[in-house]
């Protein structure tokens, strides 16, 4: 059983929400690369457009754009995607999963793009605490 969870980010409110998606919905995303778009149907949320700008496979490795193909790869890196230099020009090697999505990863990174009619997440209005009163 493949479940993904996808990160809905929206950088005009800077808020991001999560859900979960199983079975039939995840062959939809197998194959995708980042940064391709997605219509908000594919996960039931109508006149959204969404675009992968990431993810990360099942051991937490992240994706990385530039790089092709699907599973994990040793690169040398000087900046970028999970690389954090305190010195300038200084190479790293990480070890970084490719842009395209498989079965084997875990979470997939979406930005809105175009914006539907309906909330993007479920906004709970904070409570207001009630104090009962003794008799």
């Amino acid at each position: 059983m493949v479940e993904f969870k996808l990160v809905l980010s929206n950088p005009k409110t800077g808020k991001s929400y999560q859900k979960i998606i199983k079975d039939q919905d995840t062959k939809k995303f197998i194959g995708m690369r980042i940064a391709d778009k997605i219509k908000g149907e594919m996960i039931d949320l109508p006149g959204y457009e969404f675009e992968i700008s990431g993810g990360s496979d099942y051991a937490g490795f992240p994706m990385r754009y530039d790089l092709a193909g699907i599973g994990r790869k040793k690169i040398w890196a000087v900046s970028g995607i999970g690389i954090h230099n305190s010195e300038k020009g200084r190479r790293v090697r990480k070890t970084v999963c490719g842009n395209t999505i498989h079965p084997k990863i875990a979470q997939i990174n979406l930005k809105v793009i175009k914006e539907g009619k309906g909330p993007l997440g479920e906004d709970k209005p904070k409570e207001e605490k009630k104090e009962e009163t003794k008799k």
